[in-house]
Order: structure tokens, then C-alpha cells, then sequence
């Protein structure tokens, strides 16, 4: 606390000035009375209280001195130090992915709202841009100054479930910096702090994490296949936390009857895979876990299992891990010369050769090219928001050279700033980079992968297939006015033109005309089944002598509502009294 205008304390002399009058003035006057019979009584009645009658007295001198006292106090300005955001202008990156749910009694994500509403109160006017994470970065505001809408914004954010993928998020941002002093607020579970761009001086970061104490037993890993006798199954389980952990795993079909259960013990910080044979027969299975943690969205999972109805044709002339991948997916691969693939029109081919990509009715799988030179390549792979890596992860995939891309062909997968897989229109999958150019087989994610590509193009009766939250795709459907519904058969949107947007939250969900319906599941992405330690901290300073900006918020307009009412407390009194006393 302090005073801005401490010149005005010499004001301090007034309600002196006035005590002093209040000591010196007459106190007594000569009064004839007619009788003294009374006297007692009023003598006892000011003895029984003798503090109230005091006050009766001179209660105009106590209204008086602390109104006068007040106004001494108004004149010299006090005000209440607090902090405020640093800068010219703040900007929000909200973290929106599904891992945000996470918490104990609140989850990170509404922790972070709260934190947001407490910042807007420290704006002091300055701009506010409020950027949320995904495939498709978004700045709901724009260098805001209404507290009230951006209040609203704040109030109106939610989850979406999509991967944060961060590194897009900050590019936004930065471009909203330019050479303005900002503070940069990041909302999320954990960053790590070489991903901030630390190139300009002009930019504070602060970074909320999530709590570091959550516990979480995910399910990582579900696949299922059916050869239309029997089921068999794949379920991999993760333990983040630092216990071991006793719970139920169970199996259930489309009508949610439980297949098989199984209790499980799952050893502190470690991974471990379940394998279901002999299966009942079902065209949806899931997986749940009966465990109390800190993240629940988790611990279920579903995967459709149709009998498939066309083939996979692999060229003779690929490599030999990629033929035996997609013989361990699938029973019914053929190996063919290369002259003799482009007469399996009904099958699904996997090639190099470009030219079939044209040729062929059914989408195709182009590992490498035959018309084209590798060029030379060095860096980490990049995937976005794909339902190919729903199971998989190819951050540690290592990529020495890739074939140029395809034009107009969408990239879902890069190495560096250089295409690695990409998707056709029709749906054909392109991998621009030959097997033995990486170490990808190495990884538990090459065989995910390929079961992954066999699920995306194959035929099945009654299913869409496999999608990630809000993924948009290209669908082929029968000619009609297809939408989409919840389990719970709620509308939730059209497909329009073969186009389909996937709905938000993960979940089993139905396609539907008026004479068919096919079935699809929405997956989270591998990476947002892992919970790791939250990371709060700052970088970054704007300031010479780097210490936090301070407000100053007065109390003179308090001071004055105060002196104003006393005011008319002493009017009422000397009213009372009457004003020529």
C-alpha cells in the first residue's frame, strides 16, 4: 500500500483545527429551572450508561472528525499495489487436446480457465489474443480489450480432443508479436522448453502445467481381426504411475456383453500386452479397464471387426519386411509378380509402381516410387491429426531419403519440411520413402501402421472405419442424404458430398440414410493416452530490472462514497437536533 499525493498530509491539520474549537467552545450556560424533582432520575439514567450518553452528545464531533480525517486520507490518494501482466499486450495458448481432462477433484483444463479469469482482472487495459491448440490453430479473439467478451471466450472454451501439436499454436503467436512487448501465456500439461521460439527479446513466457501428482493406467493399444470363425484380440495396458496397480479388464461385443474378463496386475511405471483368442463373433468390440484415476477417457477403446471382402495384393518387387508385415495382418495376401498386379482390379494393391495409382479401381498403397529420385533426408518425423496413427507413433522413426511428393495429393506425414506419407482424393495411401532407407521396421509402430492401412482400405460391410476426433475425410457412400448419430441416436451432422467431419468426443457413432447405415469409431491419438509430469515455469523478461509489472489500484472513490455518507449522517443529526441549536 501506498500514497501517491503525500504532499496533501499538511491537510491533516484541519481536524486538529476543528478538535481544538470543540475544546475551547462555551460547554456550559446559566439555565433557570422551575424544579429540581427530576434531577435523580436523569443523573441515573446517565450513570447506568454513561458511555451511550456520551456518544448522544457528541456524536456531530466523531461524524465530523472522521469525515474531515477521510478526506485528509482522499487528498492524498492511497492505493493497493498488485501485480499486473507484463507488456503492450497478452496472448492465451489454450491447450485443448483430450489429455487436458486429467485432474483430481477439477480437471487441468477448467484449473486453467480459472487462471485465465483471475489474469483478465490484471489486463489494465492492455489487448488480449486467445489462440486454442489443433490441427488447425484457432485465435477466437483478436487483440481484445472488452473485458465482458473475452470473459464470454474464456467461459465458452472447451476440449476437443484433437492432438495439441503445439509447435503450430506458437507459430500463430508469433505472428501476432511482431516487435510489441508481450507477455505469452501457455495453458497446458506439460511443454518442454525447447519447443519455445526464444529468438525475440520482446517476449515473456509463462507456462501453466497440470498437476504433477495425477495417476493414470491407460489402455495404449487395442487392435482386433476375424477370419469369420472367431475373434482375436490385442489389448496393450500402460501404468504411469509409480504404484502397481490391481484392476478388471473386460471385453464386450456391440450389445455390450461381456466376452471375457480378466483381472489384471499391472507392475509401477510399465507396459504390458494382452492376447484373446477364440472370440465370440461380434462386429464391435471394446475394451474397458474398472479402475479409479485421474484420467478416465482412457480406460475404453472399440475397433469394428467386419470380414473384409477384397484381397491384398503386395508387389514381388517389395521389400521383404513389407510383404511379411501384411501377411502378419492378414491371411488373405497374395505375392505376385510385378507385370501381373494391374490385373487385381478387385484387390487392394501394395506397390511402388506410381502409375497404377491411376489405374487401379481400388485405392492403392505406394511404398516408394519407380519415376522419381530420392533426395536426401535428416530430420525427426512429423505426423498430424491422421486416423493411420491412431496407434502409432513415428516421432522416433528415423528417415535418411524421401521421393518428391505427389501434387495435390494432402501430406498427413513429414520428415522435416519434406513429405513423407501422403493421401490421394480416391484414398490411396503414399509412403515417399523406401523401406530400407529407414529404421521403421525396428519400430512396434511399422506393424500398427500396416494393420492400420489394411483397416483404412479394405472393403467391410457396415463400417466406415477408424477416425480421429474432428478428422475430416473423404467417404465412400452410396448415393442418398447420409448424417451422422450418437449411440444415444442424437443428430450430430450431414455428410455432405462424400465429405465427413468426425465428431468431437471419442465414441462409437453410426452413418445413416434412409435404407442403410454404417457404423464408425472415433479414436484418440496414441499420444494422448499418455499422462506425463505437469511443467509450470517462466522464461523470458521484459523489463530492465526484471521484476513483475505492478498496478495501482486506488481507494479514493471508496473514500468518497464514505465521506458522502457521513455527510448525511451528520445532516439527519443536526436535522434531529435542530439547526438552530
Amino acid at each position: 500500500m501506498g500514497f501517491s499525493q503525500i504532499v496533501f498530509i499538511w491537510t491533516a491539520i484541519i481536524p486538529v483545527i476543528v478538535l481544538l474549537y470543540y475544546f475551547f467552545r462555551k460547554k456550559y450556560t446559566d439555565q433557570t429551572v422551575s424544579s429540581t424533582l427530576f434531577w435523580s432520575e436523569i443523573m441515573q439514567e446517565t450513570r447506568v450508561s454513561p458511555y451511550l450518553k456520551h456518544l448522544q452528545k457528541n456524536v456531530l464531533l466523531y461524524l465530523q472528525l472522521l469525515a474531515l480525517l477521510l478526506l485528509v486520507l482522499a487528498l492524498m490518494n492511497p492505493y493497493l499495489k498488485k501485480s499486473t501482466i507484463a507488456g503492450t499486450q497478452a496472448i492465451f495458448i489454450v491447450d485443448t487436446s483430450a489429455t487436458m481432462l486429467a485432474g483430481k477433484e477439477q480437471s487441468t483444463f477448467d484449473t486453467h480457465k480459472k487462471e485465465m479469469l483471475s489474469l483478465v482482472e490484471q489486463l489494465d487495459g492492455r489487448p488480449v489474443t486467445l489462440i486454442t491448440t489443433g490441427n488447425s490453430p484457432q485465435a477466437v479473439l483478436q487483440q481484445e480489450t472488452n473485458i465482458k467478451e473475452i470473459k464470454q471466450e474464456i467461459h465458452d472454451l472447451q476440449v476437443t480432443y484433437e492432438t495439441a501439436q503445439m509447435n503450430k499454436a506458437l507459430d500463430v503467436a508469433q505472428a501476432f508479436v511482431g516487435d510489441t512487448q508481450t507477455s505469452i501465456y501457455v495453458f497446458t500439461d506439460t511443454l518442454d522448453k525447447k519447443q519455445l521460439p526464444m529468438e525475440k527479446d520482446s517476449v515473456k513466457w509463462l507456462v501453466y502445467g497440470a498437476a504433477k501428482d495425477l495417476t493414470n493406467v491407460a489402455i495404449t493399444r487395442f487392435a482386433a481381426t476375424t477370419d469369420g470363425k472367431a475373434v482375436m484380440a490385442l489389448v496393450q495396458l500402460q501404468n504411469d504411475t509409480n504404484e502397481e496397480q490391481n484392476f478388471k479388464l473386460a471385453l464386450q461385443n456391440e450389445k455390450g456383453e461381456e466376452v471375457i474378463t480378466e483381472e489384471v496386475t499391472l507392475p509401477a511405471n510399465e507396459a504390458i500386452t494382452k492376447t484373446f483368442e477364440d472370440l465370440p463373433l461380434t462386429n464391435i468390440m471394446r475394451a474397458s479397464l474398472d479402475i479409479q484415476d485421474d484420467y478416465a477417457i482412457d480406460n475404453m477403446q472399440a475397433v469394428l471387426l467386419q470380414t473384409t471382402t477384397s484381397k491384398i495384393v503386395v508387389d514381388q518387387n517389395m521389400h521383404q519386411l513389407v510383404q511379411k508385415g501384411f501377411q502378419t495382418i492378414s491371411n488373405g495376401v497374395k505375392i505376385v509378380p510385378p507385370l501381373q498386379v494391374p490385373d487385381n482390379q478387385d484387390a487392394t494393391v501394395v506397390t511402388n509402381q506410381t502409375a497404377l495409382l491411376t489405374q487401379m479401381t481400388n485405392p492403392v498403397v505406394l511404398f516408394g516410387r519407380d519415376d522419381a529420385e530420392k533426395i536426401e533426408a535428416n530430420s525427426s518425423v512429423t505426423t498430424t491429426s491422421d486416423s493411420l496413427f491412431a496407434f502409432s507413433s513415428l516421432d522416433d522413426v528415423y528417415v535418411s531419403a524421401v521421393y518428391p511428393p505427389i501434387e495435390n495429393y494432402k501430406t498427413i506425414a513429414t520428415v522435416g519440411q519434406e513429405p513423407l506419407i501422403q493421401r490421394s482424393p480416391k484414398g490411396d495411401i503414399v509412403i515417399l520413402a523406401d523401406i530400407e532407407d529407414t529404421d521403421w521396421p525396428l519400430h512396434p509402430s511399422f506393424p500398427l501402421f500396416l494393420w492400420s492401412v489394411e483397416q483404412a482400405l479394405s472393403e467391410s460391410i457396415g463400417s466406415i472405419g477408424l477416425f480421429v476426433p474432428n478428422e475430416e475425410r473423404a467417404v465412400a457412400l452410396a448415393q442418398g442424404d447420409w448424417s451422422v448419430y450418437s449411440q444415444e441416436d442424437e443428430f450430430l451432422s450431414i455428410i455432405d458430398n462424400g465429405s465427413l467431419t468426425a465428431p468431437m468426443k471419442p465414441g462409437i457413432y453410426t452413418a445413416r440414410t434412409n435404407d442403410e447405415e454404417k457404423h464408425l469409431i472415433v479414436q484418440l491419438q496414441s499420444q494422448e493416452r499418455v499422462i506425463e509430469k505437469g511443467t509450470s515455469y517462466t522464461l523470458g523478461e521484459l523489463q530492465e530490472n526484471g521484476k513483475e509489472e505492478q498496478s495501482k489500484s486506488s481507494f479514493m472513490p471508496w473514500l468518497i462514497l464514505i465521506i458522502l455518507v457521513l455527510l448525511v449522517m451528520e445532516w439527519e443529526v443536526q436535522r434531529r437536533r435542530g439547526f438552530t441549536n
